[in-house]
């Protein structure tokens, strides 16, 4: 684990921040920090920052306790976006660099990479205040990670990206993963969460409410059915213990079948063939984790 969090609480004043949070991060991995507004993960990320200190509880980076020299080792993109709008661009991403303990070679040539990577070579001498909150946006991400961080906390990275631009750094960010960084992500966006996190936290009241690898939480929140596209003379009928159909629709010869399980999708599989029907596709139904956000949080349960 790059980061683990062991009943970490924080109050401010009567209000509980956090409440007993423990947490495992896993290494080389992307990890989605999830919860609505006020659930506490900007708080967790702070504290994981050392710019908060918790009431009660440990954060450990690679098992020991983490040190000011870890936060060194960490990029963090807050969803509070911190340029100064007076200072030219390449100026203040030298200056981010500096401060993250680059040499002013090393510096200049990452950014320099990173300003061709994105095709803003144009910008260098661009005051922020001239850039859209979009370009602004691509200047911080590579203040973020210009040092070679081995943790990246990325708060809304998205925020103000057109779909192009929004891919673009989705493909970077998988791409600093494959070269083995350990990234936190912290969006309310789930369709990202489900192409970009090979696991999750979510986080609601100050609680942990569940955490796990994403495709099983998917799965686990799943009601049991399954789509069945199929051709035959007659309707499917429901085979007691083993599945129910619960709606048949037909057109043009072919059937779409919504169907209900009561065993393994495959024994399910098994016993429809076993009628005779033609099955042209068979699927589950996984919930999606906008769906399964929603449930949690409003608390309507599994």
């Amino acid at each position: 684990m790059i980061i683990k969090t062991i009943d970490i609480c924080k109050s401010f004043g009567e209000k509980v921040a956090l409440d007993h949070l423990s947490l495992d991060i896993p290494d080389g991995k992307i990890f989605g920090l999830l919860g609505p507004n006020g659930a506490g993960k900007t708080t967790l990320i702070r504290i994981i920052n050392r710019i908060t200190i918790p009431n009660s509880g440990q954060v450990l980076f690679k098992d020991k306790p983490i040190t000011q020299e870890d936060v060194m080792r960490i990029g963090y993109l807050p969803e509070e976006r911190g340029l100064y709008r007076k200072m030219k661009v390449g100026d203040q991403a030298m200056y981010f660099a500096r401060l993250k303990g680059m040499s002013r070679g090393d510096a200049m040539d990452a950014l320099k990479d990173w300003f061709v990577r994105f095709g803003i070579e144009s910008w260098w001498n661009k005051k922020v205040e001239e850039l859209s909150k979009g370009m602004a946006q691509k200047v911080q991400f590579i203040t973020t990670v210009v040092h070679k961080p081995s943790l990246m906390i990325l708060d809304e990275p998205f925020s103000g990206f057109d779909p192009v631009n929004a891919e673009v750094i989705r493909q970077e960010i998988l791409r600093l993963k494959d070269e083995g960084a350990s990234i936190i992500l912290s969006t309310h966006n789930m369709e990202s969460v489900e192409e970009l996190c090979d696991s999750i936290a979510l986080v609601n009241n100050s609680k942990l409410v569940v955490t796990g690898a994403t495709d099983q939480i998917r799965r686990s929140y799943g009601d049991s059915r399954v789509e069945l596209v199929y051709t035959a003379d007659a309707a499917l009928e429901s085979v007691p213990g083993v599945f129910t159909v619960d709606s048949d629709i037909i057109e043009a010869g072919v059937h779409t079948a919504m169907l209900r399980l009561d065993k393994t999708a495959n024994e399910a599989l098994a016993a429809i063939l076993g009628t005779g029907v033609a099955v042209r596709s068979f699927r589950e139904l996984i919930p999606r984790m906008n769906d399964i956000f929603i449930r949690l949080v409003t608390g309507e349960g599994r």
